[in-house]
């Protein structure tokens, strides 16, 4: 056992990955968003709202009611909404975990840097999730709101939607910022967009899995995304069964992956 921080005992191993200063990160973090260009967050969010529109508001007129989490006929804006909250909390999360570590990872240095202070690997990666994490979570809150607020929630369920982002989103930026520290171009930067369109596009998001064979909802059903969109679908009408907790164990999973091979890869390229 060693000792660190305010005479607290941690494990040796533990000491060696991290200091407990997660809150430095946290602090420069917000310090760039304070003085950023908001515009560039607020994006964003308006995109899952346009498809809303245009998809559930537009071309719903044309679907009417389809089947929904236990086979209750549902509106079509509100049979898509909770996708699209799913799928807007996928988005921030993706952001800043991706394109954002990509850039301190390779060009700014800042990692770098930062680890040659007294922070650890782990601290910088659960500090950098975080602020992934808090983009999320304004997507998904605001989102929440524009639905909630259109009549398309129909549960009081619908409440745990915003931590089920926080969850979806933990999982993606945990996931996508191990997975950055692999790519060393913006060629390889672009396989990220590459697999996030279609995965938006068939995760039942849409419309039902069932239209798909059997063999196409099984690969479906290995996404993380479909797992988030079945989640928030549940909550949105209060369906609960035991399916909502492998969905959402599926990104406790993700989450757990993702920090170890995020802290693994920082510690592997900067403390050698």
């Amino acid at each position: 056992m060693g000792a660190a921080g305010h005479g607290i005992p941690r494990p040796a191993w533990l000491s060696s990955l991290a200091s407990g200063n997660i809150g430095a990160v946290l602090e420069r973090g917000f310090a760039v968003v304070r003085n950023q260009n908001w515009t560039v967050l607020a994006s964003g969010f308006f995109e899952p709202v346009f498809y809303l529109l245009a998809m559930g508001i537009g071309m719903g007129a044309l679907v009417g009611t389809v089947t929904g989490p236990g086979g209750q006929p549902v509106e079509y804006a509100a049979y898509i909404a909770p996708a699209l909250l799913a799928t807007s909390a996928m988005n921030g999360a993706i952001y800043d975990s991706t394109w954002n570590v990509f850039f301190k990872l390779r060009f700014a240095k800042l990692y770098e840097a930062m680890l040659q202070t007294s922070l650890g690997p782990l601290d910088v990666a659960l500090g950098e999730i975080l602020m992934a994490l808090f983009r999320g979570f304004l997507y998904a809150l605001g989102f929440l709101g524009v639905i909630a607020a259109m009549g398309l929630v129909t549960s009081w369920w619908s409440l745990l939607m915003v931590p089920a982002a926080v969850l979806i989103a933990l999982g993606f930026a945990a996931l996508g910022m191990g997975v950055t520290s692999y790519l060393t171009s913006f060629q390889q930067m672009d396989l990220i967009n590459f697999a996030l369109l279609p995965m938006f596009l068939f995760s039942a998001t849409l419309y039902p899995i069932a239209v798909y064979p059997d063999w196409i909802q099984w690969c479906i059903m290995a996404m993380p995304l479909w797992h988030g969109v079945e989640l928030m679908r549940q909550l949105s009408v209060g369906h609960l069964d035991a399916l909502t907790w492998v969905h959402a164990l599926y990104f406790v999973g993700m989450t757990l992956i993702g920090l170890v091979l995020t802290t693994v890869r920082l510690r592997a390229l900067f403390l050698r």
